[in-house]
């Protein structure tokens, strides 16, 4: 018979208490062995308790692997991923190999490519503004303008339209112009690189235009697609993209699949995850959704809330909105505001110092709201590139 666990955990104690003290250090042993003070039990407390949370972190990893492949077995998931080429799409199935959707025409690439390229020569050429006689950027100019050339003198068999190829070439000429100027007279101005990148506005127009439209169309159309594919099944999809920070405000992907999904799986089955990177990897996707899922179902059976676990747990505790007079809440509650969470810390830590409070209201858990800038009231400047190139807003610069 087996012992139980609680005879092992006496009889570890029992051999603990009868260890013998421990004798002189061998001299060989002491240059890795110290004898240092001995740990004060309130010092082995601490270490035993702060020891749950990273013991946790393992048995949450373990458990979270089964969660994942229980949600993915019975749920289809839509995953849009960003990409160089302008995206990756990939259709999960229960029961099947995931569906990977055509590319994007290739029209997108090249159009993207010979926009970015004038960029490229910005960071070729602004670390050296304030000192064009270091010679450092001659070399990589040369060869980017060597580059540039033989995309110029192949673009007339690029499959595009009239218009968005003229502009490819208006791009490519301008560069080249920019560039063979600077490396024949071996220096250049601010002024002189501001006006070459202004001198590109017309063509930059034309070929963000049709990069936008070519990406849109195809993704649309796979969408079309896939909801007919999915059928019944629709209703009970999740759709998720990657982003960056620049890429979160108006993210094209997430803005296309919320057509489809509708304003009330915003947040619930349709889901914008800022990443780190801009390409990320369908299973690092596929583990954080399953993680976002899994944490659901915890704070429905933990504290009756499906989306508690949406937001971060210490920060919150109560669904109404804090005030600065913490103890009128309290009264006019009735002691029901006994959770004196990070936000209620803030608030009291920011009176004491005399300082504004700047902090967002207390929302649902559960909410629809566009996980991005949507108040246009609440900011300045422009919103368009149009509205950019025509200066509007003001053009405030930091610390103006």
């Amino acid at each position: 018979m087996n012992p139980s666990p609680l005879t092992l955990v006496i009889a570890l104690l029992v051999t603990v208490s009868c260890l013998p003290a421990a004798g002189p250090i061998p001299d060989f042993m002491k240059i890795v062995v110290a004898s240092g003070p001995t740990a004060t039990p309130a010092e082995v407390a601490t270490q035993n308790a702060v020891q749950l949370d990273n013991s946790m972190m393992a048995i949450y990893d373990r458990a979270h692997g089964t969660f994942q492949q229980n949600f993915v077995a019975q749920t289809p998931i839509i995953m849009a991923l960003f990409t160089n080429a302008g995206g990756n799409w990939i259709l999960y199935r229960p029961g099947q190999p995931p569906l990977i959707a055509p590319q994007v025409p290739v029209g997108y690439q090249i159009v993207k490519g010979v926009s970015h390229s004038a960029m490229a020569i910005y960071q070729i050429v602004a670390p050296y503004v304030g000192n064009p006689a270091d010679p450092s950027w001659l070399a990589p100019l040369t060869v980017w303008c060597a580059q540039q050339k033989g995309v110029l003198a192949t673009a007339g068999d690029l499959d595009l339209p009239a218009d968005v190829k003229d502009a490819v070439k208006g791009i490519l000429n301008a560069n080249i112009g920019f560039m063979e100027t600077s490396l024949k007279n071996k220096t250049f101005t601010a002024d002189e690189l501001t006006k070459f990148a202004r001198s590109l506005e017309p063509f930059l127009g034309k070929t963000i235009g049709y990069a936008a439209k070519t990406q849109v169309t195809h993704w649309m159309g796979v969408m079309d697609d896939w909801k007919k594919l999915l059928g019944d099944d629709w209703s009970k999809t999740y759709g998720l993209t990657n982003t960056l920070y620049v890429t979160r405000t108006n993210n094209i992907f997430f803005t296309i699949m919320a057509q489809y999904f509708g304003k009330e799986a915003i947040n619930d089955r349709l889901l914008l995850f800022e990443t780190t990177e801009f390409q990320t990897e369908p299973a690092t996707m596929l583990d954080l959704l399953s993680r976002i899922v899994a944490d659901r179902v915890l704070g429905r059976v933990f504290f009756r809330d499906f989306f508690l676990m949406d937001v971060e747990l210490v920060s919150s505790g109560s669904r109404e909105a804090i005030t600065n007079d913490m103890a009128k809440r309290i009264a006019s509650s009735g002691g029901a505001y006994t959770t004196y969470n990070s936000r209620n810390t803030i608030v009291d830590e920011t009176k004491k110092r005399g300082m504004a409070l700047l902090m967002p209201p207390l929302a649902p858990f559960h909410s629809q709201q566009w996980p991005w800038r949507t108040i246009a009231a609440d900011g300045e400047g422009a919103a368009t590139i149009k509205e950019a190139y025509e200066e509007k807003g003001g053009n405030k610069l930091p610390n103006q």
